[in-house]
């Protein structure tokens, strides 16, 4: 199911969805936990990010392994092979915080979404804000590395 579309690999035509979805979940729970008063406007946004982000990188870890294997398959070894075995690390890492930062904003959306105020009380505040900020800054590294790791693999810059 994941391996390919019309003999191209679902892992080319799919990790461009989770380079795009991570960050902008990145940088709309950073705003919503940073500023309240914006919270009615973009509370829809950052609820379909925390889907989105977090289903394109399943796909695209559950791709990238199906095109792994078949690499092995065909003979990969050597430093092409530690490589990749590198980017899968950074891929499931990325998978995994990306889950965390969706399920966190979500909980965050959900207990400011209904309130009469956008506000929670002040140790949900920052405890909501903290949760956020770190998972979003681990995520955005760990977006990162994968992609670096990844062009590192199909382009060979060392």
């Amino acid at each position: 199911m994941f391996d390919q579309i019309n003999g191209l690999p679902v892992h080319a035509l799919v990790l461009h969805a989770a380079v795009v979805f991570v960050p902008l979940l990145v940088l709309a729970a950073v705003v919503y936990a940073l500023v309240p008063r914006w919270r009615p406007r973009m509370g829809w946004a950052l609820g379909i990010l925390a889907i989105a982000a977090p289903a394109s990188t399943f796909v695209a870890m559950a791709s990238g392994n199906e095109l792994y294997n078949r690499l092995v398959s065909q003979g990969l070894s050597g430093p092409g092979k530690e490589i990749l075995d590198d980017h899968m690390g950074f891929g499931s890492r990325t998978f995994w915080f990306t889950l965390a930062l969706g399920v966190a904003s979500l909980v965050m959306l959900a207990l400011t979404w209904k309130r009469g105020s956008t506000r929670l009380p002040m140790a949900g505040e920052v405890g909501g804000a903290v949760a956020l900020i770190a998972l979003a800054a681990v995520s955005g590294y760990y977006v990162f590395q994968t992609g670096d790791s990844g062009a590192t693999a199909v382009w060979g810059t060392y």
